[in-house]
């Protein structure tokens, strides 16, 4: 037998005024799904042939998502630009959409995979190394896009996906609308940037980060084809200035990725080779970027030495290509007189 409880308005109100407080515990409480640097090890199991497959439609197909004993539907597609072409990577990004998140996704709804691009270990060492840039710039600026390392599973239910494609790792990025909430800033879109709008301290961090991880690919102006500016990065406002987030380091030096080539309008024989990219700004400002950039030395080396799918021979190399930047940077004026040799005007 069933027992109906009916309660009046009065104390229908008196109950809910009850469990609010316990309800905002509640929600205030769901972990953070970026709070943590430890690989999330998940399985998804669907279409992933079909998927990968579609790269101009990109439609998305529903996956049972397996992760910590909780089982849930997302749904996925294909997702990118250069990396989604069959020409650069076997396997390109992913973007995934949940209805009802549970377990660690709880409160996300679309986030974007960036995996592994060749089916190789070589490919989990690159997209791991492009993990750890985002990590580094974490340690710079809090306004900065948070990341997640999975090891990932692929139960093909198409049974078509090669053995050397079904175990990766990659990673997830903070959407950008969770980045303005935590910031307290405002998302926006702009034709182009002045330099006078532009945070100067957050801009020249990047400024900095961007050299050393010699990373070419981004810029404060709109590319050619853009409907707005900035390539390879957001902006944010916060307290009436602007600040640049970037992202995509796969193009850097630090990766070195296979398929990795440099604007041939920069004559560079290749990525690995620094290129200061930044606005021309006040030469204090800069030095404070440089100086901030160097008391993290030891972590951002932690930073690699911490990241998963790299083997010691592959920390070593990225350790050395950053260590590169601090041994020119223990002569601080003459790495400023570079900079401001280089620096551009607008």
């Amino acid at each position: 037998m069933r027992l109906k409880l009916r309660l009046s308005g009065p104390l229908r109100l008196a109950l809910l005024a009850f469990l609010l407080p316990f309800a905002a515990v509640s929600a205030e409480t769901v972990p953070d799904l970026f709070d943590a640097n430890e690989p999330l090890a998940v399985e998804l199991v669907g279409p992933v042939w079909s998927v990968l497959q579609d790269r101009e439609e990109r439609n998305e197909q529903r996956f049972r998502l397996l992760q910590g004993g909780v089982e849930q539907d997302v749904w996925i597609r294909v997702r990118g630009n250069s990396r989604s072409r069959k020409s650069t990577c076997q396997f390109p990004p992913l973007r995934f959409r949940f209805e009802a998140p549970v377990g660690a996704f709880a409160g996300q709804q679309k986030l974007k995979l960036v995996t592994h691009c060749r089916n190789s270990e070589l490919g989990d060492a690159d997209v791991m190394e492009e993990y750890a840039a985002y990590r580094i710039f974490n340690l710079l600026s809090p306004v900065s896009l948070r990341v997640r390392p999975l090891r990932l599973d692929y139960s093909d239910t198409d049974d078509r996906l090669g053995r050397n494609a079904r175990q990766h790792y990659g990673f997830l990025i903070e959407p950008v609308q969770q980045l303005a909430a935590r910031t307290g800033g405002e998302l926006v879109a702009l034709d182009g940037v002045a330099l006078a709008w532009l945070d100067p301290d957050q801009a020249a961090l990047v400024y900095v980060f961007q050299y050393l991880i010699g990373n070419t690919d981004w810029s404060l102006i709109r590319g050619e084809g853009a409907e707005q500016c900035c390539h390879n990065g957001r902006l944010l406002k916060i307290d009436g200035r602007i600040h640049y987030v970037p992202y995509d380091f796969d193009l850097s030096g630090l990766v070195n990725a296979r398929y990795a080539t440099p604007d041939p309008s920069l004559n560079l024989r290749n990525v690995r080779q620094r290129r200061y990219r930044g606005f021309c700004t006040d030469t204090d400002t800069l030095r404070n970027a440089v100086r901030a950039v160097v008391g993290q030395e030891q972590a951002i080396y932690d930073v690699v030495r911490s990241t998963p799918g790299l083997d010691a021979r592959r920390q070593q190399k990225a350790m050395a290509y950053l260590g590169d930047f601090f041994e020119m940077a223990s002569d601080e004026s003459e790495l400023l007189a570079q900079f401001e040799k280089r620096c551009l005007d607008k």
